[in-house]
């Protein structure tokens, strides 16, 4: 993409994030050597996370007393992690494209998943006691796509 050299890259995230769509709809996926560069691309990512994430996920569940019972690591479309019901942690690999700061932000979010499995002004007070500019994080990472 040719962008004017003054251009920031918070505007060319979002054109591209806001365009993702059509963006995609334009590269044949067919092409293998599109294929090839974004299965490499994973496997990169695949790589970086299974070295950083569960480690992360576990400093701050020391850090705050929480207890999970694995963490999964997934390169979902849409989501940057889940947690279920039975305690396991999912993180999206993406996530290590985005600033640690944001990263961290998921992992809390999601940790605090393992007392309230909604989004309730409950859940939302125990997010900010660990994540006091959760808000900010949180519309910060909309600024990014979970899809490799």
């Amino acid at each position: 993409m040719s962008v004017p050299q003054h251009t920031s890259d918070f505007l060319v995230k979002r054109f591209l994030n806001i365009n993702r769509d059509l963006i995609r709809e334009q590269i044949p996926l067919s092409d293998p050597a599109t294929q090839r560069a974004r299965d490499a691309k994973k496997k990169l990512l695949m790589k970086d996370a299974k070295k950083y994430l569960p480690y992360r996920l576990e400093y701050f569940a020391k850090l705050y007393g929480y207890s999970y019972e694995k963490c999964r690591l997934s390169h979902a479309a849409t989501r940057w992690g889940s947690c279920s019901s039975n305690g396991t942690i999912s993180l999206n690999i993406g996530l290590m494209q985005v600033p640690e700061i944001l990263r961290d932000y998921v992992i809390i979010h999601e940790l605090a998943h393992l007392n309230h499995m909604d989004h309730s002004s409950a859940f939302w007070q125990e997010v900010a006691s660990h994540d006091p500019k959760y808000k900010e994080h949180r519309k910060r990472l909309k600024m990014f796509s979970p899809g490799i």
